[in-house]
């Protein structure tokens, strides 16, 4: 008797090639550079799309199936928060302010990269990479989801959280995060996938993510923890793809090795630049502290990202050009980014404040070396100010630097004493810069750069509200008197230790 043959189950392999590359064909009614025109003109050569490998074989059926179970968890989380008032378990109030910064900053930028990669992904000839842009940029959009759903419960009881769409476009210190993504998203397929998938996921993502989580988990924030653990096994795959972008790139012709090292630059950078948002909330925001940003970059910079260049420099690829300047400035830019915003708290949607002993003595034990001597002595002129009734506010607009539109805050990489400023003239224009490194990247492309929408200077000439501090805080939703200001005794303090304590002592 004849025994029916079972068909082989197809092998992992076997099964991503059928759902990746033999999606694809030949095109015959028009030419391959008719169909992709932005392939070539970055001046990158492929010969091969083929050699395009995806370490994770990831097809489309699974991708679903893995992120439809990953949403009835976070889901299910969420609505246990929300239901059990977890918002009071959170140290302190103060915390609240790193979830306006990652509201404001951080989820409109992934939303932005989500656009950024749905545009790559069609952009891109090789059938494997379309299908891996294809997914993360259903990943970003996700990630841009999962975060607001998580954060809206606090919008229901703490100011700052209500105008954040309105908030990333106009308010003066979210343009550095926007100038980030609209910068990659303006640029070339290849670039965006070096700035988004390679410097910012690969490079630099972990010094977003991990500390931040943990000190999320520490912290007793429950709903950050969850859409972080929630995305982070989205973003393991995120650094793959970055890093066998990278690596494809280089393999395919020598002359992408100047452009690659180019880009490699630049978006290292501009990332570090964005970056100190992030440094701000590890070592001032944060009640209970998991790492300083010191700390994070030691681990996440130096060690992780030393290795990874090591491994490039097989293919000529050496560190940024501003690596050593990034750790010359490890223990300097949270300090003088967060006296920043505290000196201009009058125009955030969170609020500042002057650090206790304790934290001072944390930061004292952290930064042995620079806090006692530059920082910790402006921080107690700032209390002696505040404790004789005349708390100190800058009035002044600060010049922003016409690359990454930071206020020109930092120092010079070798003298924390110094402000760093350049300047230049451009077709008959003036132009600043916080750094050496980010007048280089406008040298390189003026023409994109001087087309920045910079906030100090739109409301300068009258365009952010109609001009003055009250019309432009209208046209930015920023409610004076509860979403700005000092923390000390400002509406979230007050009505954060009252419900802690309703729910910690018994009713009368």
């Amino acid at each position: 008797m004849d025994m029916k043959v079972q068909k082989a189950k197809l092998g992992l392999k076997e099964r991503y090639r059928l759902m990746t590359r033999d999606l694809g064909w030949t095109p015959s009614y028009q030419p391959q550079e008719a169909l992709f025109p932005y392939a070539n003109y970055e001046g990158i050569v492929i010969h091969d799309w083929e050699k395009w490998e995806d370490p994770f074989r990831l097809t489309m059926d699974a991708y679903w199936k893995y992120q439809a179970e990953k949403d009835r968890k976070f889901y299910a989380i969420i609505d246990a928060q929300a239901q059990n008032n977890g918002h009071l378990n959170i140290t302190d109030a103060r915390y609240l302010s790193a979830l306006k910064i990652f509201l404001q900053a951080i989820s409109p930028g992934e939303y932005a990269a989500h656009k950024g990669f749905a545009r790559v992904g069609r952009e891109f000839p090789g059938v494997g990479t379309q299908v891996a842009c294809q997914m993360q940029a259903i990943d970003e959009l996700r990630h841009a989801q999962t975060q607001i759903h998580a954060l809206s419960n606090y919008n229901r009881y703490y100011n700052g959280f209500h105008a954040f769409i309105q908030q990333r476009d106009r308010i003066w210190y979210n343009s550095v995060p926007r100038s980030f993504f609209d910068d990659a998203m303006s640029g070339g397929p290849f670039e965006f996938i070096i700035a988004i998938g390679f410097s910012f996921e690969y490079v630099l993502t972990n010094l977003l993510f991990v500390p931040f989580m943990s000190g999320a988990a520490y912290n007793g924030d429950m709903a950050t923890v969850t859409f972080g653990f929630s995305a982070q096994s989205d973003e393991a795959r995120h650094m793959t793809l970055g890093l066998e972008c990278i690596k494809f790139v280089l393999e395919q012709d020598p002359r992408n090795v100047p452009i690659v090292q180019r880009w490699l630059d630049k978006w290292f950078w501009r990332g570090l630049r964005l970056l100190s948002l992030v440094g701000t909330m590890m070592d001032y925001m944060l009640p209970k502290r998991v790492m300083s940003w010191a700390e994070a970059w030691d681990i996440y910079g130096e060690d992780n990202g030393g290795a990874l260049f090591r491994d490039l420099a097989r293919y000529g690829i050496r560190p940024p050009t501003g690596w050593e300047d990034a750790g010359k400035a490890r223990d300097h830019i949270s300090h003088q980014f967060m006296l920043a915003l505290y000196q201009w708290s009058f125009g955030t949607a969170f609020h500042g404040w002057i650090p206790s002993d304790d934290d001072m003595d944390w930061l004292s034990a952290k930064y042995p070396d620079t806090f006692d001597r530059y920082y910790r002595p402006r921080w107690m002129h700032f209390r002696q100010l505040a404790e004789a009734g005349t708390p100190f506010r800058n009035v002044g607009l600060a010049k922003l630097c016409q690359t990454c539109q930071f206020p020109c805050v930092f120092t010079e990489a070798d003298d924390p004493t110094l402000l760093c400023h350049r300047e230049l003239e451009h077709e008959g224009q003036r132009y600043h810069f916080c750094s050496d490194h980010c007048q280089t990247i406008f040298e390189h492309e003026p023409e994109k750069y001087v087309q920045a929408w910079l906030p100090m200077n739109q409301l300068f000439q009258g365009t952010s509200g109609g001009g003055g501090i009250e019309n432009w805080m209208k046209w930015v939703n920023l409610v004076d008197g509860q979403d700005n200001g000092d923390f000390e005794g400002s509406q979230d303090q007050r009505n954060f230790a009252a419900w802690k304590g309703q729910s910690t002592t018994n009713a009368r």
